[in-house]
């Protein structure tokens, strides 16, 4: 079933675990588009928090809260996502994967990591939309990432949002020994990235690790970037493209996101 508008498509830097708790300028911005989502019926999720040899999609009917990290307050280790799943709609993203030229199998019992639950918590608060997740194949690329997301678009007529989460910058040792006060790096590369998506300028986002400032400080590796590109993948020209500025958090976790689709 088609909808007469597409489902809209996002990019959201979830950041460290601790932002369904501490949801800075993001979450704010993320629970005011909900009241734009009365058209959406499910929601894809893209994660760098699970990665598989080949695409895995989520039939979970009723997937659990995953904590996939340490080391945190306790207070989020009993926070719980009671969204269902959406198991025909993955089959069908199964499809188009395959299609598109993707291995893919099934996991029925998949949960919700930290990368999905987290951002989730504050763009579908009410937790009343069905979710499933994809997962990463470990060895894609940043071409092979627009064309995952494109393989995917088609979902956004059947109503379905698509999520890629990840984050504008990720040196996990930098932030175990930064302090508070932004680094200038941080913020050159998340400018250079903004001019390119906000140009859509693909190619020169697909070749950020030659192109941008900073980039392999930014992203020792790239599993974290790599939604943004999916993301890319699954909008189209025609689609507004809105800045969501998240501004940087613990000094070197830039939070910006943005997203496809919104009027």
């Amino acid at each position: 079933m088609t909808t007469s508008v597409k489902a809209p498509v996002l990019f959201i830097s979830h950041g460290a675990p601790t932002f369904a708790i501490e949801p800075g300028i993001l979450g704010a911005q993320l629970r005011a588009l909900g009241p734009q989502l009365e058209q959406v019926k499910a929601v894809l999720v893209v994660s760098p928090h699970w990665q598989t040899r080949d695409v895995k999609v989520m039939t979970t009917a009723k997937p659990e809260t995953i904590h996939d990290f340490g080391g945190f307050p306790a207070i989020l280790y009993e926070l719980a996502y009671p969204a269902s799943g959406a198991p025909e709609l993955a089959r069908e993203a199964a499809r188009l994967l395959e299609q598109a030229g993707f291995s893919v199998g099934f996991d029925a019992g998949r949960g919700l990591d930290h990368g999905a639950w987290v951002p989730l918590w504050h763009l579908v608060a009410q937790a009343n939309l069905p979710v499933f997740q994809v997962s990463m194949p470990v060895t894609l690329d940043t071409a092979h990432a627009v064309r995952f997301g494109q393989a995917l678009a088609t979902l956004r007529e059947q109503g379905v949002m698509i999520v890629a989460s990840g984050c504008m910058t990720h040196n996990l040792y930098e932030f175990r020994q930064a302090g508070s006060q932004a680094q200038a790096y941080a913020q050159e590369f998340t400018t250079w990235v903004r001019t390119a998506v906000l140009a859509k300028a693909t190619s020169s986002v697909v070749a950020y690790r030659s192109e941008a400032p900073h980039a392999v400080r930014a992203h020792p590796t790239d599993e974290h970037f790599l939604p943004l590109l999916i993301a890319m993948g699954a909008a189209d020209d025609a689609d507004p493209v809105r800045l969501l500025d998240g501004g940087i958090t613990y000094g070197v976790i830039s939070m910006e996101s943005y997203a496809w689709g919104f009027a």
